[in-house]
């Protein structure tokens, strides 16, 4: 439970809803009273938008659902992966399904790879094979230590690729929102050794064709240095990382990081593969991928932009071709990451 100081409580309601998804509070034991508070407070205030939208999700026909595949034989929940595979790849059983490997969002602090369950699903229904990978939270680790989980799974999933109905060589990327964070760093990370050995990080060795990004966080110049001691809250999306970002990010600043936190200096080092990025006109990261998408642009590099503009009596929002698989725009979003990656094949 989390540290007797922290004045924020979970009622049992909350707790039951929210364990299916997200570590609530039984890993803030010896946190700092102001992390414990940073962090069940972004996992509540998440928790309590995904809650009437998980009343939708479903597992669409057609798609096998193998569960709790551990990737770091330590018994640990964050070490953990599951695989969705179109039926009818089952069936035939033969080599040829294309890839995606998922990782689910949630600032960093907040979520399980059940969060992304019914965007993999999803994904699956369309004719992928969907590996989705759990990784350590904060404050149970830094961003590097969840770069290395996501590396760590990405080097089980290639010695193990032979044991199920995949292509071995058709991989992609995807994540959202801090997933995509962790999707672009990881992509970087296998596309470039000389990026990979400067941060300190082995490749997995798949060498992805491409990567879809929903929401993603991009930008990190303004986390490498923020101090948090001279900052004051802004009621920011943003706000619960940038309170805590002096010490996720240490590590990932000693390594050389702060250099590659710059978007136009990561790109010019490494040559990525061919992305695409999806947001929404009110997608409160959208300046993100438009930042992103602008770079790659005038660096002549290839990728698609999906940005729609809701209607002013509508909304679409942060994430939502995984949150809200339903609307009609998210099927829209979920084909064009079908056709995106089928050309790339």
């Amino acid at each position: 439970m989390m540290s007797k100081d922290a004045k924020m409580t979970v009622t049992d309601e909350e707790r039951e809803l929210l364990e299916g998804w997200t570590e609530v509070d039984g890993d803030l034991d010896g946190c700092s009273p102001d992390v414990a508070q940073v962090v069940l407070g972004s996992r509540l205030a998440s928790g309590r938008v995904d809650a009437p939208r998980s009343r939708h999700w479903q597992v669409p026909e057609g798609v096998d659902c193998l569960n709790d595949i551990a990737y770091v034989d330590d018994g640990l929940r964050a070490h953990k992966l599951d695989l969705y595979l179109p039926h009818d790849a089952l069936l035939r059983y033969g080599k040829v399904t294309p890839v995606y490997i998922d990782i689910h969002g949630g600032g960093f602090m907040y979520g399980y790879k059940e969060l992304n369950r019914n965007f993999c699903t999803h994904l699956a229904q369309r004719g992928f094979a969907v590996f989705s990978v759990n990784y350590r939270l904060i404050p149970s680790t830094d961003f590097m230590g969840q770069l290395g989980d996501v590396l760590t799974a990405l080097t089980w999933i290639k010695n193990h690729l032979d044991e199920y109905p995949v292509s071995p060589d058709r991989i992609f990327l995807t994540g959202d929102s801090a997933g995509g964070t962790l999707a672009l760093y990881t992509l970087a990370v296998e596309s470039d050794d000389q990026f990979a050995q400067m941060l300190g990080l082995k490749p997995a060795g798949l060498r992805p064709r491409g990567a879809a990004f929903v929401s993603g966080l991009f930008d990190l110049a303004p986390y490498v240095s923020v101090d948090t001691e001279d900052r004051q809250p802004t009621s920011s999306p943003t706000d619960d990382l940038a309170m805590v970002a002096s010490s996720f990010f240490r590590s990932f600043v000693h390594a050389g990081g702060d250099q590659v936190a710059d978007l136009t200096t990561m790109v010019d080092m490494v040559h990525l593969p061919p992305v695409f990025l999806n947001t929404s006109a009110d997608d409160f990261l959208q300046g993100d991928a438009l930042k992103l998408a602008e770079i790659l642009c005038r660096k002549g590099r290839d990728f698609e932009l999906q940005d729609p503009r809701p209607n002013r009596l509508q909304t679409l929002g942060h994430v939502y071709p995984v949150a809200m698989t339903w609307l009609e725009e998210s099927r829209q979003a979920l084909d064009q990451i079908h056709d995106f990656s089928y050309d790339l094949i």
